[in-house]
């Protein structure tokens, strides 16, 4: 067989093998968000503890955020660094926002919300982190520090656009009382 057939071959294995393998990584590292409210609150446990007892070594998530129901209070972190820490308002106490670990499955730049009691067009920086639970943007009131949402994570519009630039699809949020 001439050299360069049998080079060329050589070359395009190469990048078919490549392929596959980038494929199969994809496959299994993806993963379902979690459904179940009593695995999400283990889950949020063991990662609490996995960046406790990280404290004195690396950590293995490099950007989180952080979302205290009792301070009312976000924080972006970046290793163990805060990069931003906001006042939030989340969930009344008849909408209480969802505890537990999860991960940010779909970001809009803006998008409609409806629910019992609510419509409000063009939600600014809304990220979806469980079923119908969203960080977001609210222009439509300025209580921050105060639970007076449906349940979701509502932070001041130009705060919602710094986090939204700042996080991608599968950060982790971890929601604690």
């Amino acid at each position: 067989m001439p050299m360069w057939i049998r080079s060329a071959l050589i070359r395009g294995s190469g990048t078919f093998c490549t392929g596959i393998v980038l494929m199969l990584m994809a496959w299994f590292s993806w993963s379902l968000p979690t459904s179940n409210l009593k695995t999400t609150t283990a889950n949020a446990y063991t990662l609490k503890q996995s960046i406790t007892d990280s404290k004195n070594h690396q950590i293995s998530q490099s950007r989180w955020i952080e979302i205290d129901l009792s301070e009312q209070r976000l924080r972006a972190w970046e290793g163990k660094t805060v990069v931003y820490s906001y006042r939030i308002s989340t969930g009344k106490s008849r909408t209480p926002t969802p505890v537990g670990r999860f991960q940010i499955n779909s970001k809009y730049p803006t998008h409609q919300m409806r629910g019992p009691g609510y419509d409000i067009p063009d939600v600014p920086y809304t990220m979806y982190f469980y079923q119908g639970y969203a960080i977001h943007g609210a222009y439509w009131h300025n209580r921050f520090g105060t639970p007076v949402s449906h349940g979701c994570v509502n932070l001041p519009v130009s705060q919602a656009r710094r986090l939204y630039n700042w996080s991608g699809m599968g950060t982790v949020v971890v929601v604690r009382r």
